[in-house]
C-alpha cells in the first residue's frame, strides 16, 4: 500500500516547470499535485559516485526542489566508467561541482546545495538535518552505518542501496514510519555482529551499467515516498542479479516486530557456507614443499607488478567460470592482493571438489614477510 506523502505540495508550479514536467503531470498516480510535492521536497544524497550520480540526474530531472549533495572526494579517471554525472574535464575537480552543473543544465528550478565534507560521527546529524528523505549512495559500510544511525535519530526515511560486481540490493529504512507501520532499520538487514569484512569495488569491481539501474530504482523509491504513491520497498529488499538478468525480493521485518524470532532478511535467509580454510604467509613454503601449488587470481596488470615465484595465474572470473578445471590438481593455495577475491575463488573450487585454501592477507602479507 502507498504510504502518506512526505511533504505538502507547493501552491503552484511555474509555467516553465509545468511545461518541462508535462509528462509527469498526465501520470494518473502522480499528476499535478504529486509534481508539486516533488517541487516542495528536500532530498539529501550521500555520495556522488556510481549510485549518487544517476540519483542526482533522475531527481533533478524529476523536479525535486532541493538536493543537498554530500561528498568530499574529487573525480578520478577510473570513476568515469560508472559515475555518469562526471565528464573527462571534471577529473581532479570536486564531485559535488558536477552535481551543481548538471542539475542546473537539466532543471534550473532545482536548488543544489553542495557539501564537500567527509561524514563523521560528529557532523553527520547536522549535515542530514532538514531533509525530508535521505538517499545513501556511499561506498563504505562505515559511512552507511553513520548515515543509517543519523536517519534513525532524525526519524527520516532512508532509501538505501548497495552494488558490487554484478549484484545489488535496494530497500527503504525508516525508524518512525506512519502509525501502524512497524519500523525497519539497517541493523535488521545487517546486524552489526554479522557484517564482517566487506570488499570494496576497487578490489572486486562493479558493472557500470548496473549502477545506473540501481540509481534509477533509488530515485524511484524517493519519488514514491515524497508523493505518497505506489508501494515503496519498505519491509522488502529488492535483489538484482545483473549477470543472469534476474530481479527478486525478500521480506524484511524489524527485530521488534519479530519479537525474538529469527529475522527474515537478505542477510540471514541464505544458509551460511562453511568457512574457507586459510594458511598464513609464513606457512606458504611448507605448503608448496608438501605438494601444493599457488593459484594467483589477480588480474594481468596486477601480476605485472610482482607475483609469488612458481604461481599459476588464472583471473578470478576464469576460476569462477570453470572451477572444475582445477579440482583434480591436488591442494591449491589461492592468492589475490589482500585475500578477499581468493576467498571467493577458493569457495568455488571447494564446491567443485578441490582442496583449496586461502593465503591469509594475500600478496600484501606475502610481500611483508
Amino acid at each position: 500500500m502507498p504510504l502518506p506523502p512526505l511533504v505538502e505540495p507547493v501552491a503552484a508550479l511555474s509555467a516553465a516547470e509545468a511545461q518541462r514536467t508535462a509528462r509527469h503531470l498526465v501520470l494518473a498516480d502522480l499528476g499535478e499535485i504529486g509534481q508539486r510535492r516533488l517541487r516542495a521536497a528536500h532530498v539529501t544524497v550521500v555520495g556522488v559516485g556510481g549510485l549518487g550520480s544517476p540519483v542526482v540526474l533522475a531527481l533533478a530531472a524529476a523536479g525535486v526542489g532541493t538536493l543537498t549533495v554530500i561528498d568530499d572526494d574529487v573525480v578520478e579517471f577510473s570513476n568515469l566508467q560508472r559515475q555518469v554525472l562526471h565528464r573527462l574535464a571534471d577529473v581532479d575537480a570536486p564531485k559535488v561541482d558536477s552535481a551543481v552543473r548538471v542539475a542546473a543544465d537539466l532543471a534550473p528550478e532545482t536548488t543544489v546545495l553542495p557539501v564537500r565534507e567527509r561524514l563523521t560521527a560528529t557532523n553527520v546529524e547536522v549535515l542530514l538535518a532538514g531533509a525530508d528523505l535521505v538517499i545513501d549512495g556511499s561506498d563504505t559500510f562505515e559511512t552507511r552505518t553513520l548515515v543509517a544511525a543519523a536517519c534513525e535519530r532524525l526519524r527520516v526515511p532512508l532509501v538505501w542501496g548497495v552494488v558490487q560486481e554484478f549484484a545489488a540490493q535496494v530497500t527503504v529504512f525508516w525508524s518512525a514510519p506512519p502509525a501502524g507501520v512497524p519500523p525497519v532499520v539497517l541493523s535488521d538487514l545487517y546486524p552489526p555482529e554479522g557484517v564482517g569484512e566487506l570488499p570494496s569495488c576497487a578490489t572486486v569491481g562493479v558493472l557500470g551499467a548496473l549502477c545506473l539501474q540501481v540509481g534509477s530504482v533509488l530515485a524511484m523509491e524517493a519519488i514514491k515516498l515524497i508523493a505518497g504513491i505506489g508501494e515503496p520497498l519498505f519491509g522488502r529488499v529488492l535483489l538484482i542479479d545483473a549477470l543472469r538478468g534476474r530481479m527478486s525480493e525478500v521480506p524484511l521485518r524489524g527485530r521488534a516486530e519479530t519479537a525474538g524470532a529469527a529475522t527474515t532478511s537478505a542477510a540471514t535467509s541464505v544458509p551460511a557456507r562453511p568457512a574457507v580454510p586459510h594458511v598464513a604467509a609464513d606457512a606458504l613454503d611448507d605448503e608448496v614443499a608438501a605438494g601444493a601449488f599457488v593459484l594467483d587470481v589477480r588480474e594481468a596488470d596486477e601480476i605485472a607488478t610482482g607475483a609469488i615465484p612458481g604461481a599459476r595465474h588464472a583471473p578470478l572470473a576464469e576460476v569462477l567460470g570453470r572451477p572444475e578445471a582445477f579440482s583434480a590438481e591436488g591442494r591449491i593455495v589461492v592468492v589475490c592482493q589482500r585475500g578477499l577475491r581468493a576467498v571467493r575463488a577458493a569457495a568455488a573450487l571447494r564446491d567443485a571438489g578441490a582442496d583449496a585454501v586461502v593465503l591469509t592477507g594475500g600478496m600484501d602479507a606475502w610481500s611483508a614477510r
